[in-house]
């Protein structure tokens, strides 16, 4: 996807800025302050005893660290995080939790970028495409700054993938294969295994890419888990009709129990009956 294939409606032309805009844009700096002033004020409480050796608190407020913009849905909102000054030598310093030093972006921006690029924004079209979402606010979103993201992402998906699981057990098993042509020629298929474990909470297994669901697909991913610990059989998987994986179970964790889905199978008969 070399060239471009993104055109971004013109937005409508407006005098001024939009005052609700503004007022929530203004809100949401108030907020991260107090936010970040209360973090401090709990830094200060913590060391309220710590005395210099003439007496005087040893850690006192040293004014701000120079301001800074961050990216997110509402526009650019600018912030400033205090200082404090150790008197005592010890090194205390005030770091918040809300706004680390490397942070440029929301959250809710770092979930946004890579849903656009799974729906085919090409990596040179971010800037543009995040400019339509949020406004020209969007800034710093270069194609190698995506290409980042993207080898980043992929280094979360391996490490993942190689995650021990001996101490996982698992009762219900969800598993199925979904379809997508997102930045793809042909059909990508997703196999995904979703469990509960013995304690009710619900885990995503494994998410890996397959050839259609055919049995040679489940039967590496079965075997992947096995062989990272996960020995103990779900006592019961579901899934659709598709015998790849039904017949890869048997093979890998032929304890295990077999229930359609009445999902699938409740759309299998709809899709016969008159409409």
């Amino acid at each position: 996807m070399d060239k471009s294939t993104l055109h971004v409606l013109s937005q409508p032309e407006s005098e001024g800025l939009d005052p609700l805009h503004e007022t929530i844009r203004k809100g949401a700096s108030a907020l991260i302050t107090a936010a970040v002033e209360a973090e401090l004020e709990a830094l200060l409480q913590q060391y309220r005893d710590l005395k210099t050796e003439d007496g005087r608190q040893a850690v006192v407020r040293n004014g701000h660290l120079p301001q800074r913009a961050i990216q997110t849905g509402v526009g650019d909102v600018e912030v400033k995080v205090p200082k404090v000054r150790d008197r005592s030598g010890s090194g205390i310093k005030f770091n918040s939790t809300l706004l680390p030093p490397y942070l440029k972006r929301a959250k809710s921006l770092d979930e946004l970028i890579p849903w656009l690029y799974l729906r085919g924004i090409s990596t040179g079209d971010f800037q543009e495409a995040l400019q339509a979402l949020v406004g020209e606010q969007a800034k710093g979103l270069s194609a190698n700054t995506v290409s980042r993201f993207k080898a980043q992402w992929q280094e979360e998906h391996r490490a993942w993938q190689r995650r021990d699981l001996s101490q996982k057990r698992y009762v219900y098993w969800w598993a199925d294969g979904i379809y997508s042509r997102v930045r793809m020629d042909d059909k990508l298929c997703l196999l995904v295994i979703i469990g509960v474990t013995e304690h009710g909470r619900k885990e995503l297994v494994a998410v890996e890419d397959g050839h259609r669901e055919s049995e040679a697909s489940w039967l590496e991913l079965l075997r992947g888990l096995k062989t990272r610990g996960l020995d103990t059989a779900p006592k019961l998987a579901v899934g659709d009709g598709a015998l790849g994986f039904w017949n890869a179970l048997t093979k890998v964790y032929p304890e295990a129990g077999h229930q359609r889905c009445w999902v699938h199978k409740t759309a299998n008969v709809l899709d016969k009956l008159p409409k």
